[in-house]
């Protein structure tokens, strides 16, 4: 660059000239490389977080089997998720990412249920980490000699610092948070390998590959299926793990090159997380010391993980792995209010929230700060059942709230995979582009899609099946109730008021689309 040339007279970089292209101007401030980028999603995702905090999720239904088997399965499935997302990431790096793609190829409607499925999610995910950050972290503070107990109410007092701590810290600024994720990436990766040596060589017991592979625990109660169905419940566990990746296209407007980079972040926090979280899952299922105590709610205090930890490793190790697994689940949390925060400041940009001008606010630093303090108020607000609940139920209400956020989503992955379906040869792809292969993986990830989001509006627990003689409203599935009055309220909302002020992305650039932008692809206003 010419050291006389000032800012204002600089042209502008491809990034900025393709989001004017797609209608906003350049707000956010452009810091992040392309490993940043990935690393917010690999972050998020977070093998040592999902993988262990749900862990318990998995073991019940299905047992080993599910660790051993329901893992490979769930990331083959979910990479065909990815690979058409990031599609869609490429050819429109937008921070509103799925709700922007939705509304230029569907319409508001589309984008409106769109958006909204988005937001809660990534409330509902949120919420799930941090309080599963919670857990172990309460967990460390006993093992340090900071003696606060482990009973929810401690785990809730944590949980309520923890998104202070994450608010406070994502309101300093962007660059803090390009280099607190890519401390993440690599704390994941020595993380994951610490563990897998550590329990491959130093736990007391390891179990036999027959047990790992073949042992089952039929969980379901529903008279059909058994163990078989008992283990497509135990799928959430991997599932809810793999949710979160499309950080990479919410931190669009701030990744340098982000047609190209937010895609292939897409594409590989999946499979690094793959691979590495089959990893780590097995080395923790092999430690098992036994089975039955490690399901018995009054032995594990509803975490198997850290029963496990603790009954296959002396103290110092298992003590060492808890602070571990606790200090990557704060990074989690912190990255899931980032990309919450830029997905509610794109949705309120495009005055789709109550008090948009509010949430769509930046700070003087560039972070919308404001955004930031509502994802963290309502993801405290989603886990105040889990202190109304008897205590032995607690773990039901955070199962929940994993339900709640892994459908709400996969069904807002799916809407924009559907409506790139729909348009065929007519979408305009970007750099990064799946040619003829877009029409078999759009199809495979839709249908994945849909059976998961049926599957997980089911009980967890057998005493939450209406027809079983111990039913109990403490043990059912509240994420189907949840759904049915957000979608309902959300459905109301549109056809009695939004349908009628609510356009779709709002333009903030004046000029017209380029000769190159076709009007399907410019900005509905």
């Amino acid at each position: 660059m010419n050291r006389a040339q000032s800012p204002q007279s600089q042209s502008p970089s491809d990034d900025e000239r393709r989001l004017a292209e797609l209608g906003y101007k350049q707000e956010l401030s452009r810091s992040w490389s392309g490993f940043s980028n990935f690393a917010i999603s690999f972050t998020i995702v977070s093998i040592l977080t999902g993988g262990l905090a749900s862990y318990g999720i998995g073991l019940a239904n299905g047992g080993p089997i599910t660790m051993a088997w329901g893992w490979p399965l769930v990331s083959v499935m979910v990479l065909f998720i990815g690979l058409a997302m990031a599609e869609l990431a490429s050819a429109y790096p937008t921070s509103g990412g799925l709700y922007w793609w939705a509304s230029q190829l569907g319409g508001p409607a589309w984008g409106w249920f769109t958006g909204w499925f988005n937001l809660i999610g990534q409330i509902a995910v949120t919420a799930a980490i941090d309080y599963g950050a919670a857990i172990f972290a309460t967990a460390v503070l006993n093992v340090i000699g900071i003696d606060i107990g482990t009973d929810r109410t401690a785990i809730f007092f944590v949980y309520i610092v923890i998104l202070v701590l994450h608010a406070v810290l994502n309101a300093i600024g962007p660059h803090l948070s390009a280099v607190i994720n890519n401390i993440s990436a690599w704390w994941h990766v020595g993380g994951v390998a610490i563990f897998v040596i550590v329990l491959g060589f130093g736990a007391s017991h390891h179990q036999s590959a027959g047990f790992v592979f073949t042992e089952t625990v039929d969980n379901s109660a529903v008279g059909f299926g058994g163990v078989a169905f008992s283990f497509l419940l135990g799928l959430l566990h991997a599932q809810y793990t793999f949710t979160g990746y499309d950080a990479s296209a919410h931190m669009s407007e701030e990744t340098h090159d982000a047609a190209r980079t937010a895609a292939k972040g897409i594409i590989n926090t999946i499979i690094v997380s793959a691979v590495a979280g089959y990893l780590l899952i097995l080395a923790v299922t092999f430690a098992i010391p036994n089975l039955d105590d490690a399901l018995d709610p009054e032995k594990n205090s509803g975490y198997p993980v850290i029963y496990i930890l603790e009954n296959s490793l002396n103290s110092f190790w298992s003590g060492l792995l808890l602070i571990i697994a606790a200090i990557a689940q704060l990074f989690c949390g912190y990255a899931s209010v980032t990309s919450a925060s830029r997905m509610l400041f794109a949705f309120s940009r495009d005055g789709a929230v109550p008090g948009s001008a509010l949430w769509s606010k930046l700070s003087a630093r560039k972070v919308p700060v404001n955004a930031v303090l509502f994802i963290s108020f309502f993801a405290f607000v989603l886990l105040i059942p889990s202190m109304l609940v008897p205590a032995a139920n607690a773990p039901t209400a955070y199962a929940a709230a994993t339900s709640v956020a892994t459908i709400g989503l996969y069904i807002a992955y799916g809407i924009p995979i559907l409506l790139r379906q729909l348009h065929g040869s007519r979408f305009h792809t970007g750099p990064w582009q799946l040619g003829t292969w877009y029409r078999p993986i759009g199809i495979v990830a839709l249908i994945w899609i849909v059976f998961i989001s049926l599957l997980f509006i089911l009980p967890t627990d057998d005493r939450g099946y209406p027809w079983n003689s111990d039913f109990t409203w403490n043990t059912v599935n509240y994420a189907p109730i949840t759904l049915v009055v957000v979608v309902g309220a959300i459905g109301i909302w549109w056809l009695l008021s939004a349908r009628h002020w609510f356009t779709g992305p709002k333009r903030t650039v004046t000029e017209t689309p380029p000769a190159g932008i076709s009007e399907d692809e410019a900005p509905v206003s």
